[in-house]
């Protein structure tokens, strides 16, 4: 990424004044639901872009009580304060579920991330936090062409770069029981509904295969059963000797 503090690895880290490092608080999740809206259809990529702003803020405002709107969805999350509060819930929400599975293998950052509150926009420390989340972001394994640079928020130079991002993000989080949005719920409940199809479809051939082959089986079975009970074929005798008088004459 070109600026450089983009390039900065996972353990970037900041102090305040008196030299301590600042991290966010864990919050508890809500287990709720955000209330589904009726699909409507978009007339320009800027009112499908809006939408998402719609519904990336109301997912926000659901988990951590704000008051977030579409008009101020970039201006709220510029600092970069709130996306890395939610990475750092991610993470804790994450190390819970790997307590109570053990088992289950799930990719979880080592290390919380680290940022300043209080800052003010296009600021240094603003910078400094958006780098953290998009280190952050690295280390969730998100892929490259989903994540964006800081310049991408904090200067609106690509906003769908960051909102794709965002809600790549919320698709990591629903691993570990994070709600997520509306959009990615529709997007769950599309994939289930095509798996489901295709399990019926296969489980649909497999009945098909194996009631052919029973078929077969049961027809093979009836012509073994009809040549049993054919009678025996009378044994033709060839007998190339000459008579008994052809031969002594």
């Amino acid at each position: 990424m070109s600026p450089t503090s983009e390039k900065m690895q996972n353990n970037c880290s900041f102090v305040d004044e008196s030299g301590s490092e600042i991290t966010s608080e864990t919050d508890e999740f809500p287990t709720m639901q955000i209330e589904p809206r009726s699909l409507r259809s978009f007339k320009s990529s800027e009112e499908y872009l809006y939408a998402m702003k719609e519904d990336l803020a109301e997912w926000l405002n659901s988990l951590y009580s704000l008051n977030i709107t579409a008009e101020t969805f970039m201006d709220e999350l510029e600092t970069g304060v709130i996306l890395c509060r939610h990475a750092n819930n991610v993470m804790d929400s994450g190390r819970k579920l790997q307590m109570t599975n053990p088992l289950l293998n799930v990719q979880i950052p080592e290390k919380s991330v680290v940022y300043k509150t209080n800052v003010k926009p296009r600021t240094f420390q603003a910078r400094d936090n958006v780098c953290n989340f998009i280190s952050w972001c690295r280390s969730l394994r998100i892929r490259e062409c989903l994540l964006f640079e800081s310049d991408d928020l904090v200067l609106r130079k690509n906003e769908r770069s960051f909102i794709l991002c965002l809600l790549e993000v919320a698709r990591k989080g629903s691993r570990f029981g994070v709600v997520v949005p509306l959009l990615v719920q529709m997007e769950q409940e599309i994939d289930r509904e095509i798996e489901s199809e295709a399990s019926d479809h296969l489980n649909k051939e497999q009945h098909q295969k194996q009631h052919q082959k029973q078929h077969q089986q049961e027809h093979q079975q009836q012509q073994h059963f009809h040549e049993d009970q054919r009678p025996a074929a009378m044994q033709k005798v060839t007998n190339d000797l000459k008579h008994l008088h052809q031969r002594v004459s």
